[in-house]
């Protein structure tokens, strides 16, 4: 019995290609709509997930900024040094260890190669406390950075900008940086995408105390941030109210004047950026929806003028036997395999303009199994609901009245 509706249905549909095909065309297009935007939002998480990947759950930042004066006054620029440094780690309860890093942009040069890169002066405790793990060689000590070593580890990036590769062979080499030679002795692994503020990939790192002194004009004040590690999660809260009285007391600021600094945690930082992710995906997810909502207003809509033009034949299957369940059934299978064609055509339509968009780098997409189950589910579910009513309607029709229409 089942088997004979379902073949009824679909010869009906087969009956009139040009209007199955317009009632699915929505429902293609809609389930197409969630698939990407499924793909766009775990591609922004993705995104996220690379971009902070080196700062811990646990870590902080403190950042130089315009302030310091009195209200009413002119902002003066920040104070901060890697002499706060010591002030922090001899002072905070719930730092373990910090770093000084002081950067700026410059060109290192390979013979004829150069790279536009981030010129980044550190010591060895900023390696650890932005887990960044070498491919090849070493990171210099700290004996290294007292004695302003003449030295470079190369972000991936940076390396194969300058050689072609990232490779054990350029371990040894020399490259320029400011005029000055400076031995490549590691290079880091890839990090992927980076945060806005850090570019891991494209910079070079050289001891704090050499890049500060031979490479940066100006000692490079304004430009040093500090890294630091909190001893727990749990304590970051505190570890940073508590770096913020160290650092006001340090700079001489009283009550009346303003941080001249900004202290971040990793954790904020990234919940930020995933609640936009995830804002932006929900926005997406409601028009999709929306989008199919329309389609089974169509359907529905299709499946009454169906009804209307088929009323005789409903006539004549009730007047040989038809019973009210295998009409109902009948109507309700055409609807269902309306949606779900058009929910098999706009997965595949999807997973199609998926892959286009990322072979040409339109935006970050990653493909999501949870797109394509909601986009077919709800396709499937729309067929449901908006064909039942015709479909019972159609079911219910007295067969003398139907037979009887023109």
């Amino acid at each position: 019995m089942i088997v004979e509706i379902v073949k009824m249905a679909s010869e009906a549909l087969l009956s009139s290609k040009v209007r199955t095909f317009l009632s699915m065309l929505g429902i293609i297009i809609g389930v197409c709509t969630v698939i990407i935007v499924f793909a766009i939002g775990q591609g922004a998480q993705k995104d996220v997930a690379d971009q902070y990947k080196n700062l811990s759950a646990n870590s902080i930042m403190i950042m130089g900024s315009m302030g310091g004066g009195r209200p009413g006054e002119a902002a003066s620029s920040s104070k901060l040094s890697e002499d706060d440094v010591n002030v922090i780690l001899d002072n905070a309860d719930y730092i373990t260890t910090a770093a000084a890093v002081v950067q700026t942009s410059t060109t290192a040069a390979y013979e004829s190669a150069t790279s536009d890169s981030t010129l980044m002066g550190v010591n060895n405790a900023f390696f650890n406390i932005s887990n960044l793990e070498v491919q090849y060689g070493r990171v210099f000590t700290e004996e290294e950075n007292t004695e302003q070593g003449m030295m470079v580890v190369l972000g991936s990036t940076a390396a194969t900008d300058l050689f072609g590769t990232a490779s054990q062979n350029v371990i040894g080499e020399t490259v320029t940086i400011n005029n000055k030679k400076l031995e490549v002795i590691g290079i880091l692994k890839e990090n992927g995408s980076t945060s806005t503020m850090m570019d891991y990939d494209g910079s070079v790192f050289v001891p704090y105390n050499y890049a500060k002194k031979k490479l940066m004009s100006g000692g490079g004040r304004s430009n040093i941030r500090i890294v630091a590690l909190v001893d727990d999660v749990e304590n970051v809260d505190l570890a940073i109210d508590e770096v913020t009285s160290l650092l006001r007391v340090e700079h001489g600021l009283d009550s009346s004047e303003d941080d001249d600094f900004a202290v971040m945690d990793a954790g904020s930082m990234v919940s930020a950026a995933q609640s936009s992710a995830s804002t932006l995906t929900t926005l997406l997810t409601l028009v999709a929806t929306v989008v199919l909502l329309v389609s089974g207003i169509g359907i529905m809509n299709v499946m009454f003028v169906t009804v209307a033009e088929r009323t005789k034949e409903i006539g004549i299957a009730k007047a040989i036997g038809g019973t009210r369940t295998a009409i109902w059934g009948q109507f309700l299978i055409e609807s269902i395999m309306l949606s779900m064609i058009g929910g098999i055509l706009g997965v595949g339509l999807g997973q199609l303009a998926i892959t286009v968009i990322d072979r040409m780098n339109l935006i970050s997409v990653v493909a999501s199994f949870k797109g394509v189950a909601i986009g077919f589910g709800f396709s499937v579910f729309v067929g449901i609901f908006f064909g039942f009513y015709p479909a019972l309607k159609a079911s219910k029709l007295d067969p003398v009245d139907a037979l009887r229409s023109e």
